[in-house]
């Protein structure tokens, strides 16, 4: 049995450090992204969590974010995935347009998270910063709104 290896890299991330996945001169087979040490792809299929790499190692996160990537150029190699545009593997910048949920979606909704929240929203609003997303954990971005001079980003 053979295998084709095709050669891949990693574009610029997007404002989730969602990393796409290309392959020739532009073509976007998936993203690959970071939540809480895990490392996911997104693909033509949805999301796959791949799991979290080996603690304490310099360079993992960079060597776990080209290993997921690999997964995903086999995956497209093998015919098991098909091309995607960027804006399909890109977070959209978001849209105030309701109340904001506590908790992102990915977020279990458990004490230790909502307890972590409610102090994250508290300190935001004291110094007058207003989130458009879900608190997402200590270790992921947050798109927030500065009320003094309506700045705005992750």
């Amino acid at each position: 049995m053979t295998t084709t290896t095709l050669a891949f890299r990693l574009g610029e991330p997007d404002w989730e450090q969602r990393y796409p996945v290309l392959i020739g001169a532009d073509t976007v087979i998936g993203a690959v992204f970071r939540w809480h040490r895990d490392w996911l792809t997104l693909t033509s299929e949805g999301e796959d969590n791949l799991g979290r790499p080996e603690k304490g190692r310099r360079g993992v996160p960079k060597a776990a974010a080209l290993a997921a990537a690999g997964q995903v150029a086999n995956e497209y190699a093998a015919g098991r995935i098909t091309a995607m545009t960027l804006a399909d593997v890109t977070a959209a910048v978001p849209v105030l347009d309701g109340p904001v949920p506590l908790l992102h979606p990915r977020m279990p909704q458990s004490p230790r998270n909502v307890e972590a929240a409610e102090k994250v929203r508290d300190a935001q609003a004291l110094h007058r910063w207003k989130p458009y997303t879900g608190f997402p954990g200590s270790d992921n971005p947050q798109w927030q709104e500065c009320e003094l001079c309506g700045w705005q980003g992750p």
